[in-house]
């Protein structure tokens, strides 16, 4: 059985690297090459999580040349498109750069040399607006989760997204492009993952943050569904979380469409369970 090709951007990011192990060790079902700005690992992935792509199969990009990107995925039949400035506090002009001019340049190489599916990196912040003024969102952000009594309404995907910083809104933007490239004649599919909190080792700085946590291996899980569903898959978007004690957001899509069921949870976050 010949191999399914896939490249990821951002491979020596922290996601990208967890994703990377994955497929590598998925019983030689994956073809995988990578791409980066950098051929080294960022400062987020702790020395033991550091991962080395042959050099054969990495390409060095900071996404801003489309004849490069193009270059790069012909010939591959999946993008998992991880890489972005992930910074809450990062300035317009580099976000522009990477997360618009760059997000957009990734989706139309992709579409240019006949990539049939594109799986791409949200994130959860896309969301943010609920925890931080609706309830009971705002209390689980606050700690007070153990309150709350009846369950949690999850927000769904279809609820309006609800960003309050400049990265999660490139996000959005990302999202919309998934759902412009989906559309085309022979456009590919577009699968977003709003992401949660994927931290080095597994380890988030405080129980307060476990409601945003995806594991590691959760994460990279997600993705591979997403690169094993239908060729009717055309376009989604799926929230990438761990099955977290105050699970506010839905997972139940992605089970449904693409199989996903988390292997983890936070439990150890909470001295009581």
């Amino acid at each position: 059985m010949a191999k399914h090709p896939v490249l990821i951007t951002g491979v020596y990011g922290l996601v990208g690297g967890a994703i990377y192990k994955r497929l590598i060790n998925s019983d030689n079902r994956y073809d995988v090459y990578g791409l980066s700005r950098r051929n080294k690992a960022s400062d987020r992935v702790a020395d033991h999580e550091r991962i080395a792509v042959p050099e054969e199969k990495f390409f060095q990009s900071d996404l801003s040349d489309l004849d490069v990107l193009v270059d790069a995925f012909k010939g591959v039949e999946t993008v998992v498109h991880m890489a972005a400035n992930p910074s809450g506090d990062a300035d317009w002009e580099s976000l522009e750069k990477v997360n618009i001019v760059g997000c957009h340049n990734v989706f139309e190489a992709a579409h240019k040399a006949g990539v049939k599916r594109i799986v791409y990196a949200s994130t959860i912040q896309v969301s943010s607006g609920y925890l931080r003024f609706q309830e009971p969102y705002r209390s689980i952000r606050n700690g007070d989760g153990e309150r709350l009594i009846d369950e949690i309404p999850a927000v769904t995907v279809d609820q309006p997204s609800w960003p309050i910083n400049l990265y999660a809104a490139t996000k959005v933007f990302a999202e919309s492009l998934g759902r412009v490239y989906s559309s085309y004649e022979n456009g590919p599919s577009c699968i977003g993952i709003r992401i949660g909190w994927v931290a080095s080792g597994d380890e988030l700085p405080s129980k307060n943050s476990s409601h945003l946590f995806c594991s590691q291996g959760d994460i990279a899980k997600l993705v591979e569904c997403c690169i094993k569903a239908p060729d009717t898959v055309r376009c989604e978007i799926f929230y990438g979380m761990s099955r977290n004690r105050y699970l506010w957001t839905d997972i139940e899509n992605a089970r449904k469409i693409v199989g996903y069921v988390p292997d983890d949870d936070d439990s150890r976050f909470h001295q009581s369970s």
